[in-house]
């Protein structure tokens, strides 16, 4: 097959009004340090999580100013930048082994042979693609936290979009939507919501059904907005919004797309790695460290049933790792921004400033300012465990007081935390697959 574009013959490219992603998020790491002079220092006192739970908790009205306010050194900024890289470490390594790992796979011709197949099977058909996928990636938000463990991904969805006449705001889209309806809405998600129940004193998945309705509906939602771009561009391709972008190398699939037993044997080792992964995240509590390793497992036995030369395997693999440099860097830039903030000390006074407004509020609107809360400080703090450990000991009590039941508590944070996911440059999953997908965002 030949190689696929977003549009015919070669578009000329336009020049983009969006500031590269990386100019973006640096800006983001100066205007934070220069918050940092003009906002007060304060901080919560902070007391261990409950057993079970990693992370420390704010005692709720123990904000206080700083004793010793830091005033940041004006390159302050260029040293949070390593720190940044430094914190991020674990997604960055996630990052780079598992794009290794899919260079793997795609030189063994296993995606490219599954991906020809459902190209054939449902070519007409962008909805079951569009659907399918949204379920699929969002019930791994929903159940286990799963989110920038998707990223690796994007070239597999984009280079499938393209296959069938769409683009890669389609594969974006899917991505961003299934993880931040499968986190906004999660029912079981250990870094989000069972975190921020059990501050707030709720049983470990209380109002499940609840939010399995709601996980339905916002997932409907986002397969109408999706579905009718796809109709859209598929109609005229011209008003695709990557239309001038080139996708001609990097996104193609080969000519052998032969479904042989050997390359039925590795994807059969791929889908049973990643189903054990979401068993042992589910059962066992594994994360990012065990991911590695089930992906570095599928890399090598991968190469052990493809027949490939231990060497060319090793440049593939390494290969594969550098085309998501781009990618890891920006996460690492993104999370610097948090960490400024934190030296500054100026994210607790942010967040008890405009948690305080809530104070007096009646139930309606006290519940619209918690999601504002948590959608404000979602942008500084974008773990979702970390907001939650930040605001739930605030909001809870609060709760209390103004009225709204402890679950509308929950779901304001898991609202603020995961919808904004899908657009807050901070957002590891949105930086690293604009890169990937070659968004005007992130390529200019």
């Amino acid at each position: 097959m030949a190689s696929i574009s977003a549009s015919e013959g070669k578009p000329e490219k336009k020049k983009g009004w969006f500031p590269d992603s990386l100019v973006l998020i640096f800006s983001l790491i100066i205007v934070a340090q220069i918050l940092s002079y003009i906002i007060p220092s304060g901080t919560f006192d902070r007391v261990p999580a409950p057993e079970g739970l990693h992370g420390d908790m704010v005692v709720p009205g123990s904000f206080h100013a700083a004793e010793a306010a830091p005033s940041l050194e004006p390159w302050h900024f260029l040293t949070a930048i390593p720190r940044g890289l430094e914190s991020a470490q674990e997604i960055i390594f996630l990052v780079f082994l598992v794009g290794g790992v899919i260079a793997l796979l795609r030189a063994s011709g296993a995606i490219d042979a599954v991906l020809f197949r459902a190209v054939r099977a449902f070519g007409a058909s962008p909805g079951i693609l569009i659907g399918g996928t949204l379920v699929l990636f969002g019930a791994g938000a929903f159940t286990i936290g799963m989110g920038e463990e998707y990223m690796p991904l994007i070239p597999i969805l984009v280079t499938m979009c393209l296959a069938m006449k769409l683009d890669s705001i389609v594969a974006m889209g899917i991505l961003w939507a299934s993880y931040g309806v499968g986190w906004a809405t999660a029912g079981t998600n250990p870094f989000g919501v069972l975190i921020a129940q059990d501050i707030a004193g709720l049983p470990p998945t209380s109002g499940l059904w609840f939010r399995v309705v709601l996980f339905l509906i916002c997932l409907l939602i986002a397969f109408q907005h999706i579905y009718a771009y796809a109709r859209k561009i598929q109609a005229d391709p011209s008003k695709s919004l990557v239309a001038h972008v080139d996708y001609s190398k990097g996104f193609d699939i080969p000519e052998d797309v032969a479904f042989t037993w050997p390359r039925k044997l590795i994807l059969s080792v791929f889908v049973g790695g990643i189903v054990f992964f979401v068993y042992g995240a589910q059962n066992w509590g594994w994360y990012i460290l065990e991911l590695n390793t089930i992906f570095l497992a599928i890399g090598a036995l991968t190469a052990l049933i493809a027949r490939m030369d231990p060497n060319d395997a090793g440049k593939v693999f390494v290969g594969g790792a550098a085309e998501m440099t781009a990618a890891a860097l920006l996460i690492g830039f993104a999370r610097a921004i948090e960490v400024v903030l934190t030296d500054g000390m100026i994210i607790d006074t942010i967040i008890n400033a405009i948690a305080s407004l809530l104070d007096g509020l009646g139930p309606d609107m006290a519940a619209l300012g918690m999601l504002g809360v948590q959608t404000i400080t979602n942008f500084f703090i974008p773990s979702g465990s970390g907001q939650a450990f930040v605001t739930m000991p605030i909001m809870s009590p609060l709760a209390d007081l103004t009225g709204v039941s402890q679950q509308t508590a929950v779901l304001a944070y898991q609202f603020g935390d995961g919808f904004t996911n899908m657009v807050v440059p901070t957002s590891a999953l949105v930086i690293g697959t604009s890169r990937l997908g070659k968004s005007p965002m992130c390529n200019g």
